[in-house]
């Protein structure tokens, strides 16, 4: 294993997830909601949780959020 950064350890890729494939949650819609407007963007409507996670990871980089 090349990343043995135990911070690391528990992040998952999201199309690993097994419940990937649910709906988003409240939050994340929330939490894309506030990127996008910030980032001068539309938040799609609907999205899997694994898709609103790998948005919200998009999103972060391009506003200076997150990490």
């Amino acid at each position: 294993m090349s990343d043995q950064n135990p911070d690391n350890a528990a992040i998952k890729d999201p199309d690993e997830w097994v419940t990937g494939d649910e709906p988003s949650t409240a939050a994340q819609r929330s939490y894309l909601e506030t990127l996008a407007r910030e980032a001068g963007e539309e938040a799609p409507a609907e999205l899997t949780k694994a898709d609103a996670a790998k948005l919200i990871e998009e999103l972060q980089a391009k506003t200076g959020r997150g990490r």
